[in-house]
């Protein structure tokens, strides 16, 4: 891709962007959100049309002008919400839209054959053909996307973030596949904000920012994190977990979690958060640990066990109770969970108190901007204009819509499940930054993340979560990211 240009409105996303893969690398694409990465890898995909620019696949200057196209080149995409089909089995979403057919029925028996050809090529063949995509994993899910891109003989396959909800194992495996596909000369490019990946899976390197390409063909041995990060950035980004304050001893337990279970999914969960203290749990993709912020939250009815806040025990499953108590979430998926996506920022922000801003039956919409004015101020939200609607804005700054959302309505506990997911590394610094000055004024916080050294980068102690159990609590200060996955996987040996 050469001098690629892509305008919305007259708002330039791309600005003459180069990129350069060559058969069988990973090419790694970075960039902050908002850089472009997304409508270039629409572009390739045939999404998008370019305003300017050439793109050339396999030496010749091609038109991309639809999926098909795309497809029919050999260039497929796996975007970080998978398009697969729940309902149907892995065979039929595997060769959804070029089916086997005669006469207009589906010849089933070539399907399977094929269908199990490919997942063993991707050495997945213990997967059923037969089984249907809802019931698999996340892990699963993208073999049964690698497997349909496969099945239209690609040479270049766009991996959208596609470790974003896997475990660390899930990972491992995913890089094998990866690594897989490029000794039989199949081209990757990977889109990830995780920079660590880079280092184990990346040949070479591409960065957007502001929608134009500021470095390309890095070497991924050649180049350090503090390169990328000034790259992505502009500037260096340094003391990236920024140091806690000292916990004043007085400080009020102001939640306490005393032997919670959910039958089958977790048990015995038992910690306490002092103001100005923040706990993390630690632990693999489906150790229980959502379920646990979930329970405490009353979005899960406890089998047992109680929930207090600041001393008042909270009713089970009662999530209107937990608000009214002081405690907020923001949930691990929280375009689907947490947000109005099609609604402005000031209605995403005030959406938990409308009994404060109601005059009457009906809300006062002045008082509803005013207040997310003052709170886009707090916490430097981007860009500052409270009508924006939610689905436009970057992973960082929808973050800092929840957190808003339980600022103003007073909350003294917050639960924070995979705050960073999605958000790139100089909004990553500013998040983190964001959560201490709230631990520093008097909040409560208990944090999920997959990364474990997020975890223990922000947490005062940990909780280390394995097969739904407790494995221990010990201060973040005293236990690295090798001590805590040595505990996990121990512990589920158990």
């Amino acid at each position: 891709m050469q001098g690629v240009e892509k305008s919305f409105s007259g708002v330039h996303a791309l600005r003459g962007v180069q990129l350069e893969v060559r058969p069988g690398e990973v090419h790694c694409l970075l960039g902050q959100n908002g850089a472009g990465k997304s409508t270039l890898i629409k572009t390739l995909a045939g999404v998008h049309r370019p305003d300017a620019g050439e793109i050339r696949w396999m030496g010749e200057p091609v038109e991309i002008d639809d999926p098909q196209t795309a497809i029919s080149l050999g260039i497929s995409t796996m975007y970080q919400e998978l398009d697969v089909v729940d309902g149907l089995t892995v065979a039929e979403n595997v060769f959804l839209g070029h089916e086997f057919d005669r006469f207009g029925f589906t010849r089933r028996r070539q399907l399977i054959q094929q269908t199990r050809a490919l997942l063993q090529r991707l050495g997945h063949g213990s997967l059923s053909p037969y089984a249907e995509v809802g019931s698999l994993s996340a892990a699963g899910k993208q073999i049964v996307s690698m497997a349909r891109a496969l099945s239209h003989d690609t040479k270049l396959i766009i991996m959208d973030e596609p470790s974003a909800v896997l475990d660390s194992e899930e990972v491992r495996n995913l890089f094998a596949v990866v690594r897989e596909l490029t000794s039989q000369g199949i081209a990757v490019v990977y889109i990830t904000h995780r920079l660590e990946e880079i280092r184990e899976i990346g040949d070479r390197i591409t960065v957007l920012k502001d929608g134009s390409t500021v470095a390309s063909n890095l070497p991924v041995a050649e180049t350090t994190t503090a390169e990328l990060i000034k790259h992505m950035t502009g500037r260096a980004v340094q003391n990236v977990f920024p140091p806690a304050e000292p916990i004043a001893a007085d400080a009020p337990v102001l939640l306490e979690v005393e032997g919670l279970e959910l039958a089958g999914v977790f048990d015995d969960v038992s910690f306490s958060v002092r103001a100005g203290e923040i706990i993390g749990l630690a632990g693999l993709v489906g150790s229980g640990r959502s379920e646990i912020v979930e329970t405490i939250y009353g979005a899960r009815r406890a089998s047992r066990g109680t929930v207090r806040v600041a001393g008042k025990e909270l009713p089970r499953g009662s999530v209107a109770a937990s608000v009214s108590a002081g405690v907020g979430l923001s949930p691990e998926e929280r375009k689907s969970q947490g947000l109005v996506l099609g609604e402005p920022i000031f209605k995403n922000v005030t959406l938990s108190s409308f009994a404060r801003i109601a005059k009457g039956a009906w809300l006062d919409e002045r008082s509803e901007r005013r207040i997310t004015r003052e709170q886009i101020t707090a916490l430097e939200l981007r860009p500052a204009d409270p009508d924006r609607p939610a689905a436009t804005l970057s992973g960082g700054n929808q973050q800092k819509i929840l957190l808003a959302r339980w600022l103003v309505r007073g909350s003294s506990v917050l639960l924070l499940d995979e705050p960073t997911r999605g958000v790139d590394i100089g909004a990553r610094s500013e998040i983190y930054a964001l959560i201490r000055r709230l631990a520093a004024s008097g909040h409560a916080i208990v944090i999920i993340s997959s990364e474990i050294d997020e975890v223990l980068g922000l947490s005062d102690s940990v909780l280390v979560i394995g097969d739904g159990r407790v494995l221990t609590t010990v201060p973040a200060s005293e236990i690295d990211e090798h001590g805590v996955l040595d505990l996990v996987m121990k512990g589920v040996a158990a």
